[in-house]
């Protein structure tokens, strides 16, 4: 059989395969399975980040209730300094009592800071509880569609085996120097075999120059498109 002619029925057999492949990739069911695991992923960073924003809350918690015992303690010593001496000025006692505020200030600045944590803390277990809920629809489905998928996708891998060997049954014999320019061709333009139509190439439905056309004229069998870069059989 011509070289070119067993490259064009390869060509046929190569584009099946590769249809079909294309059809198992982006089939509804794995289409839903590649979604599902992407949102089971996702839940899972967001579980992750959860649980670290409450791990860095009770860390935050420990350490405003030491800085608040700290600044009690700091308090105290002052009040029961005030009530056993008698402040030697009113400067003095102005500057006391300035003390004072400002460490019942800082007091009420570790409440509100508290009391936002538990707020912060209270919303991210809502948020987990829904994560939790969502999660598990989502897992339930996916474990549906994978049990059926796994049995379909057995069957397609077999069938897309079988086009396959097809395939390269039908390359054996061809010129290796032929076969490699096709799959050079076939990484940027498909088909990279096309067929000569009324002085066009088939596959760009471009004009072939006169040069090429003459080539053609004296008998040649095959010529590259100057346009497209395909292999363009008479």
């Amino acid at each position: 059989m011509d070289s070119y002619q067993q490259l064009w029925d390869f060509q046929k057999l190569d584009l099946e395969a590769d249809k079909f492949e294309r059809e198992v990739r982006t089939s509804p069911a794995r289409q839903k399975l590649i979604k599902n695991r992407d949102f089971l992923l996702d839940q899972q960073n967001t579980m992750k980040k959860i649980e670290t924003d409450i791990q860095n809350m009770s860390e935050r918690i420990v350490q405003l209730t030491l800085e608040s015992a700290k600044i009690e303690e700091a308090l105290s010593d002052l009040n029961e300094t005030l009530q056993e001496t008698e402040p030697e000025s009113p400067a003095i006692a102005q500057k006391s009592l300035d003390a004072c505020q400002k460490l019942l200030s800082q007091i009420s600045k570790i409440e509100q800071d508290l009391n936002k944590i538990k707020k912060d803390g209270e919303a991210r277990s809502r948020q987990q509880h829904d994560v939790r809920i969502r999660a598990a629809r989502v897992k339930a489905e996916f474990d549906t569609i994978k049990a059926s998928y796994d049995v379909e996708y057995k069957e397609q891998t077999a069938k897309l085996d079988v086009l396959r060997k097809q395939a390269a049954a039908a390359a054996v014999g061809i010129d290796e120097a032929l076969m490699t320019k096709y799959k050079a061709i076939k990484q940027h333009k498909v088909p990279a075999v096309a067929r000569l139509n009324d002085d066009r190439c088939g596959g760009c439905n471009m004009n072939l120059p006169a040069v090429v056309l003459r080539q053609i004229k004296m008998g040649e069998k095959a010529v590259d498109c100057e346009n497209c870069g395909r292999i363009v059989l008479v």
